[in-house]
């Protein structure tokens, strides 16, 4: 079945990623959401296309700055967005399906019937990721059916990527494929779906900011 990938990368996130400048970290969860995400496969070519007109067409030493050239990057990608879809460029399925896609799956060494999960407790799994990323931590979650994540606020940025199952933030719905974006500005509190446990791809670079007094005791220990 084909995904429909409702929630997708930023255009600032997806640009880090075409220049080569995203850290390995948030590195894997963009490359691991374009394997799921035919439609923001489509956007990183057209950027790496309009990034090398850009270059050709910028006389760096008289004018634009960095701004200008951003600028005339995202009037370029609305510009194709527009597009009637007889005129969109075909996209590549995903044909994987295992529910890790690589390069993730390359990371951890085995999809994820055969990995070994370590409790968070209430239910909760988790498996830290290494890379040589010292200022991110990866890790994949596993939040039983039905349950919630603790609230939480944040001191930088977290992506969250669903891998399987689904959570709901709010009145957003996050199902396969689906990147949540979350920033200092955001207190929340996902929950699993009731139909299955909920596996994510998570990605930070500051600890989470725990409501819950008990929580924040055993987060040292918990690494989160």
């Amino acid at each position: 079945m084909t995904l429909q990938v409702q929630h997708h990368i930023s255009d600032e996130l997806l640009l880090d990623y075409a220049s080569g400048t995203l850290a390995e970290g948030w590195s894997i969860a963009v490359a691991t959401h374009l394997a799921l995400c035919p439609s923001c496969r489509d956007r990183l070519s057209f950027m790496e296309h309009a990034g090398g007109e850009l270059l050709e067409a910028v006389d760096i030493d008289q004018t634009s700055s960095a701004t200008d050239s951003w600028q005339a990057m995202k009037r370029r990608l609305a510009a194709e967005t527009d597009k009637p879809a007889a005129q969109a460029k075909p996209r590549a399925a995903a044909a994987n399906d295992a529910v890790l896609p690589e390069p993730l799956r390359s990371y951890l060494g085995a999809d994820v019937d055969g990995l070994k999960w370590r409790a968070l407790g209430r239910g909760a799994y988790h498996i830290p990721i290494k890379t040589g990323d010292t200022g991110s931590q990866v890790r994949l979650l596993r939040i039983p059916a039905g349950k919630p994540v603790p609230e939480h606020s944040h001191g930088g940025r977290e992506l969250t990527l669903v891998l399987k199952g689904a959570f709901t933030d709010g009145s957003s719905v996050f199902r396969r494929g689906d990147l949540e974006e979350a920033d200092e500005t955001l207190t929340h509190q996902p929950v699993a779906t009731p139909e299955e446990d909920c596996i994510c791809l998570a990605v930070t670079d500051a600890p989470l900011k725990f409501k819950s007094l008990i929580v924040r005791l055993v987060q040292p220990v918990l690494g989160i």
